[in-house]
């Protein structure tokens, strides 16, 4: 698939499938994009879509199929708007270290595919609001999906989700205590933590 260059071809790259739920245009929108005139356009669509439909089959359908509906905060960044991020201090780091990751349509300096998309689970977020422990959630997710990356931020106790071809197993934080939750190699990494998410529900997996 090229790099759409009209409004049709954008639209038929918007009504790409890429699981049960998710469509490609779920993921395009950027504020930033929006505010600044910059096109959040692919310019490799296939190798976006490859790793979409990962990313959702393996990660956002059985998020939202045991919690409910996800919202999408932010997902795919073109080169040129995560670079005007990057540049403006828009919270969006180097190009280079969100290859395979916000831009789903390169890959990493290893030859490697990802896809990160920052989500708000509102299940979650309403009992975050009411005390819930945001590990409860983090430890949900890594023992029950096969994520590469986890880092969660204060506000609706929202993260970024990255799926990646070789994961890396790593859940950080900027909400207190701020952080490395695990990773390979620490004590807490290996086994079921249980303990934490009693009150969360079981694994549903889509029809």
């Amino acid at each position: 698939m090229r790099k759409p260059g009209s409004v049709k071809a954008l639209e038929d790259l918007g009504r790409v499938r890429l699981s049960s739920s998710f469509f490609m245009r779920d993921f395009l929108h950027s504020e930033i994009a929006d505010f600044h005139g910059i096109a959040n356009i692919p310019d490799d669509p296939d190798l976006a879509v490859t790793v979409g439909r990962r990313s959702c089959e393996e990660l956002l359908e059985p998020l939202q199929s045991t919690f409910g509906r996800l919202a999408i905060r932010s997902a795919y960044r073109s080169p040129a708007v995560n670079e005007f991020g990057n540049r403006n201090g828009l919270s969006c780091a180097v190009n280079e270290a969100n290859y395979a990751g916000h831009i789903w349509d390169r890959r990493d300096k290893a030859g490697c595919m990802g896809a990160t998309a920052c989500i708000v689970v509102p299940w979650f977020a309403d009992r975050y609001e009411r005390s819930q422990d945001w590990r409860a959630l983090a430890w949900w997710i890594h023992d029950h999906l096969p994520y590469s990356s986890l880092f969660f931020f204060p506000k609706l106790a929202a993260f970024n989700l990255t799926w990646h071809e070789r994961p890396e197993r790593r859940i950080d934080s900027y909400i207190a205590p701020k952080g490395c939750l695990t990773k390979p190699g620490m004590a807490n990494h290996d086994g079921r933590h249980a303990e934490w998410y009693e009150a969360l529900p079981a694994l549903r997996l889509a029809p």
